[in-house]
């Protein structure tokens, strides 16, 4: 896909604060760390359209960006081990869970697994509620440049494993070398495409 612009448009928590659009959206989830932001500015081709940082937990809203006004990409909330308040991390699963439940215009989730890393509980969860809610997903292992090609094959079907998901459904990322940019692409297109069949 071809990035003409791309534009912040709101943040927000809670469905009446939802932008009102009919655009088909496409939203991206994964645990704190697990190198969302840089996924998503690798995809748009902008250094810092979403905010990366060392420290995780950043995100602590559900983000709007319109794309070349075709489509909004959402950026939700990492979640996990992140130093925030605890009143904070309890609001980031009904935040969640509000959002895939409601949201019609959404066509799929962009979920995220950092190669070194076993899914955990909040992990599954989330699959859980993207079955419950019958949201299309897209898995991408990222950070795929931090190992050596040797030992990918043995993270990933460790990632697959626990997460239920079967191990040919990833799309292997990394955002230092663009690996996987187009393929991502490509699901998230045809995700788009089939709506409008």
């Amino acid at each position: 896909m071809k990035i003409v612009s791309t534009e912040f448009v709101k943040s927000a928590t809670r469905p009446v604060n939802y932008p009102e659009s009919d655009l088909p959206e496409i939203a991206f989830a994964g645990r704190s760390n697990v190198g969302k932001s840089s996924l998503i500015n690798v995809l748009v081709n902008r250094r810092n359209l979403v905010r990366t940082s060392s420290t995780p937990g950043r995100t602590q809203l559900i983000n709007f960006f319109d794309v070349n006004s075709t489509f909004s990409l959402v950026d939700l909330p990492g979640y996990g081990f992140a130093k925030v308040p605890l009143a904070v991390k309890k609001q980031w699963g009904p935040m969640m869970r509000t959002y895939l439940e409601t949201r019609d215009n959404l066509r799929a989730v962009v979920f995220i697994f950092d190669i070194r890393r076993v899914p955990r509980e909040e992990d599954i969860q989330m699959l859980d509620w993207l079955e419950e809610f019958s949201v299309p997903t897209i898995p991408v292992v990222t950070k795929i440049d931090k190992l050596a090609r040797g030992q990918r094959d043995r993270h990933l079907q460790q990632i697959a494993e626990v997460s239920g998901l079967p191990k040919d459904a990833f799309t292997l990322f990394s955002a230092h070398s663009r690996e996987g940019t187009e393929t991502v692409w490509e699901l998230i297109e045809a995700a788009l495409e089939a709506e409008e069949a």
